[in-house]
């Protein structure tokens, strides 16, 4: 009775909701841990690890000769930054609390809103654990320097993106078939361990074989990628319209199987199962 009625307007119901997507953000990145920097430390070992053990697989191959000129293990890297932000927004987007949720029992609160929390989260994780990584590389071990590193982190951010974008149609069809979705979307994120291309360089690679991983966005950001961090390296057979119009088409799919789960969902979907 003594609330005081606010008028809504287009700008300020942005507002609002950039608050709330702010908001959920944090509460996705505390999911992993309770304390911010045990959970940045938890994600950080997991690149470092990583980093050593495909550090020690070309070695032990012999794949060292198969590298681009300049720092092998920013090379290294370069491919395992961009892996691990594509995979891990789309594990997170596919995660997040979809239209049965508990969560969606609060008023503001509705799918999109989680959808870009857990992407947001994951990006600022993986940005903050990629800048630590390299800051500590380039003061302890050895100084690098990157050709462009606005076209490098421009390529960072399209991976991110198509792994968000790819995540929402997993997510929009994973209500409809749980288990096979599911499985489908776990598939993806390990076959991108060799299908990403992150261990070779496309330029050294036979066409024929190149056939195989040029259909995965992941595989043309990380060699477009390459392309930016390193002054003698020219990328022939990746662009970046590629990934760019997967993501966008993805998108556009993932948002429209969205809005048609979200109008079908219901909390006894499961019942059965």
């Amino acid at each position: 009775m003594f609330r005081t009625e606010v008028r809504k307007t287009p700008a300020r119901s942005a507002l609002a909701m950039l608050e709330l997507i702010f908001h959920a953000s944090v509460r996705s990145v505390r999911k992993s841990h309770g304390n911010a920097i045990i959970g940045l430390l938890m994600n950080l070992v997991q690149m470092v690890l990583m980093i050593v053990i495909f550090y020690v697989m070309f070695d032990l191959l012999g794949m060292r000769g198969n590298a681009i000129r300049g720092d092998y293990l920013l090379y290294i890297m370069s491919g395992i930054f961009m892996f691990m932000t594509h995979t891990k927004a789309l594990g997170a987007v596919v995660a997040s609390d979809g239209p049965t949720s508990a969560m969606m029992k609060h008023s503001p609160m509705n799918p999109i809103i989680s959808i870009a929390a857990a992407a947001l989260s994951t990006l600022y994780l993986q940005v903050l654990s990629a800048s630590a990584l390299l800051f500590f590389y380039h003061a302890v071990i050895n100084p690098i320097t990157i050709f462009d590193p606005v076209g490098t982190f421009g390529m960072f951010l399209l991976s991110w993106a198509s792994g968000v974008a790819i995540g929402m149609v997993f997510k929009a069809a994973t209500p409809w078939q749980p288990d096979l979705f599911g499985i489908l979307a776990q598939v993806y994120q390990r076959a991108n361990m060799i299908a990403s291309g992150k261990m070779f360089v496309a330029n050294a690679t036979p066409t024929y074989i190149l056939a195989y991983f040029d259909w995965n966005p992941l595989f043309h950001t990380i060699d477009q990628g390459r392309g930016f961090i390193f002054l003698n390296y020219n990328p022939h057979y990746s662009s970046i319209s590629y990934p760019l119009m997967v993501t966008m088409v993805c998108i556009l799919i993932g948002l429209m199987g969205e809005f048609f789960t979200r109008k079908h969902a219901s909390a006894s979907w499961s019942a059965k199962r």
